[in-house]
């Protein structure tokens, strides 16, 4: 989708960055998630959007899974789009730490059963404790050097 591929990266992010990491893409997902939109002329009427951009981005998201077309003309979150919701707050957060308005946060996302506030937390699988990023690492997996450099020795 971003018009070239990341053929080098044996990445999640890197694959995950080409079905959502073009200009509107993630914008048109956080209104379907959660300004309900789900119509043609929603999203571009909210977002500005060329129209010929948003056609392009709304059949990407349809040909990756992300949304569905509807008889009624209506685009509607898979679950597969539906899992993006904690990459959307996640950026929101890091939005309101790092790239705030001096207006404060433009929103809040909400638990629907209680109506108290949403927010990301790092934990450890293993024990359960909170995690903060100054204190998280990578492990790549074997089979990703292999890949990219050849068997080491041969």
């Amino acid at each position: 989708m971003l018009g070239h591929l990341y053929e080098d990266e044996i990445c999640s992010a890197a694959r995950a960055l080409e079905l959502v990491g073009e200009r509107w893409s993630l914008l048109i997902l956080r209104n379907a998630m959660f300004a309900g939109m789900t119509r043609f002329t929603e999203f571009q009427r909210s977002l500005g959007i060329a129209p010929n951009v948003l056609a392009k981005r709304l059949a990407a998201f349809v040909d990756a899974g992300l949304l569905e077309l509807r008889e009624d003309g209506d685009y509607a979150l898979t679950d597969k789009g539906l899992d993006l919701k904690p990459a959307i707050i996640a950026l929101t957060e890091w939005g309101d730490r790092w790239a705030r308005d001096e207006m404060g946060r433009p929103v809040v996302y909400r638990h629907l059963e209680c109506d108290g506030e949403v927010s990301l937390a790092m934990t450890c699988a293993d024990c359960g404790e909170p995690v903060s990023s100054a204190h998280v690492t990578a492990e790549v997996a074997p089979w990703v050097t292999e890949r990219k450099y050849g068997t080491i020795g041969a």
